[in-house]
């Protein structure tokens, strides 16, 4: 187990873990044991990390992006076709002003934000109306041998009904899925390895879990003034979330032992290196079954200077492109019907951290009770 509690200021640069490593030598190794036990001491110091997997090819995400802006660069009403509020939007399109930034209405979130120092804030949620991004769900989970109690959290994906979307869909979501879900699976298991656990402790959680291809999309031309909120402060209720590196910035991540917003940016490949640099976040089923070892990282979308600049560079370079944000997120579920409930010896590390911490003067606000439940209740509350 890793040295869990940092006495001195983390950095504000987001520590990157080679998944590569992990990949290509024995797990006894001291290489993996080292780069594995960094990995869980980012998830728990930071919420989040930088990922790079040789195997991810940056020209898929280039096309995924494609894609996604030329879907919902179509018209309200086309978009509408793909709509599943019966299946309360788990699978196909949510259109803008649909989803609501919880935070705004939920008081243990709004005391973190009361517990920052007023210059780190968020963007004002308080009176902020529905999100004004679009997302679309893809499913990537693989089917379970056995009836969920939570089938609607299972359904069937949609394929949009557009002829020249349609033809391209299905093969660029697996694509761009796969590889996400392939990246976040191995670093699930170096987060299990740096936390003193089997490797395979929360990919077999999580083996048939409802896993999403998540893309957001924001209309810029519509949404691109500086401090408009794009996604409020939130967190993921899923396991961890990756996202692959966006046209425009605008994400900005808060750091359990800083306190401070941290705008990220995805660093690309150099010349002649293989592979792509992901950012991954940790969600609250990590948070629930680690006993609050991890943290699930707040973080919100804004227009800011950066997303401003990039709008103007985008207009003048790709002037037949359409000005939407895609984000190229992808969350990892552990299994609907798994028993959600803290693991012991992680428990028993989240209090020592939780204590060495308050020692150190960061007040982590009250203690929070992780009751057991389903993996579903938990996503349906």
């Amino acid at each position: 187990m890793p040295q869990l509690a940092v006495a001195e200021e983390p950095s504000m640069d987001l520590p990157i873990i080679d998944l590569d490593i992990y990949r290509s030598n024995p797990v006894s190794s001291s290489a993996v044991q080292e780069e594995c036990a960094r990995a869980a001491r980012a998830l728990i110091t930071y919420g989040a990390l930088v990922l790079h997997d040789s195997r991810v090819s940056e020209s898929d995400n280039e096309t995924f992006l494609d894609l996604l802006e030329d879907y919902f660069a179509q018209p309200a009403e086309t978009l509408k076709q793909d709509e599943r509020p019966e299946l309360g939007y788990q699978v196909g399109v949510t259109l803008e002003n649909t989803e609501k930034p919880k935070c705004a209405v939920d008081e243990p979130c709004l005391d973190v934000i009361e517990r920052l120092a007023p210059a780190e804030r968020p963007l004002d949620i308080s009176g902020h109306q529905p999100d004004p991004k679009c997302r679309f769900f893809w499913r990537m989970g693989e089917p379970a041998p056995y009836a969920t109690q939570f089938p609607g959290l299972n359904a069937d994906n949609v394929i949009p009904e557009a002829p020249e979307i349609r033809e391209r869909w299905t093969p660029v979501m697996e694509t761009w899925g796969k590889s996400m879900k392939s990246a976040v699976s191995g670093l699930a298991e170096m987060a299990a390895v740096g936390m003193g656990l089997t490797a395979e402790t929360f990919t077999n959680a999580g083996q048939y879990g409802p896993h999403l291809l998540a893309p957001t999309a924001s209309d810029l031309e519509k949404y691109g003034s500086k401090d408009t909120i794009l996604a409020g402060f939130h967190t993921d209720l899923n396991f961890l979330t990756i996202h692959g590196r966006s046209r425009y910035p605008g994400l900005h991540v808060w750091a359990r032992n800083t306190g401070r917003r941290i705008a990220v940016g995805i660093p690309r490949p150099q010349p002649g290196q293989a592979g792509s640099y992901l950012l991954v976040q940790a969600g609250k089923q990590l948070e629930h079954l680690t006993g609050g070892l991890v943290k699930a990282g707040y973080h919100e979308v804004v227009v800011n200077d950066a997303t401003v600049r990039t709008v103007a560079a985008r207009r003048r370079g790709f002037p037949g492109r359409p000005l939407v944000r895609i984000s190229s997120t992808f969350f990892w579920h552990l299994s609907s019907d798994y028993d959600l409930s803290p693991i012991p010896a992680l428990a028993d590390q989240a209090r020592a951290v939780r204590a060495a911490n308050f020692d150190l003067g960061r007040d982590e606000g009250g203690e929070v009770e992780y009751e057991p439940m389903k993996v579903g209740q938990q996503v349906q509350k």
